[in-house]
């Protein structure tokens, strides 16, 4: 094999990989972009993202939120409302009720993409981690957010519970 053979094989595999290489690098430079309110808005809407200890229902209309966790034994629900924004954030700010009474929290979650996949990390230190890959993957937490509404009678359940505890408690 001559030297100008060579030389034509080395120039043409570089040919076949300098798109593919220039593209992973283009990739990895490309900054994440926040999600946007409606982006957030058509993840959220009227889904219910369930948690391993209960789970958050995000409701359509007037924005209300309504969740319920049993964490260890100690149950509790949650009322409020659920905003987005174009900085790629969704918001939960709700009273939680539990048998030892109720305080307002906010969570927020941040969101940025790159490409068609979704970051998301607890706002305003958690670590991001993929929500959602741009091929979905079983295991993304995306898949936690679903249409029926397993959250709503459960809350109810446990708020009634919990009205008759402190009315038992107060003697009437």
């Amino acid at each position: 094999m001559s030297i100008g053979s060579r030389l034509y094989g080395i120039a043409l595999a570089l040919s076949l990989c300098l798109p593919v290489m220039a593209h992973a690098a283009e990739a990895t430079k490309t900054p994440p972009t926040p999600l946007s309110a409606y982006e957030l808005y058509r993840i959220y809407g009227d889904k219910t993202w369930t948690w391993g200890t209960g789970g958050g229902r995000f409701f359509d209309e007037g924005r209300r939120f309504v969740a319920w966790t049993n964490d260890k034994g100690k149950q509790s629900f949650a009322e409020g409302k659920w905003v987005v924004d174009d900085l790629g954030q969704l918001c939960m700010r709700a009273t939680w009720t539990n048998a030892e009474g109720a305080a307002r929290a906010s969570t927020c979650f941040g969101h940025r993409k790159i490409g068609n996949t979704i970051y998301q990390r607890r706002q305003p230190d958690g670590n991001w981690y993929v929500f959602r890959h741009s091929s979905v993957r079983q295991d993304d937490e995306f898949g936690k957010l679903v249409s029926t509404d397993t959250v709503s009678a459960k809350a109810y359940e446990l708020k009634q519970l919990l009205l008759n505890q402190v009315i038992a408690r107060k003697g009437g």
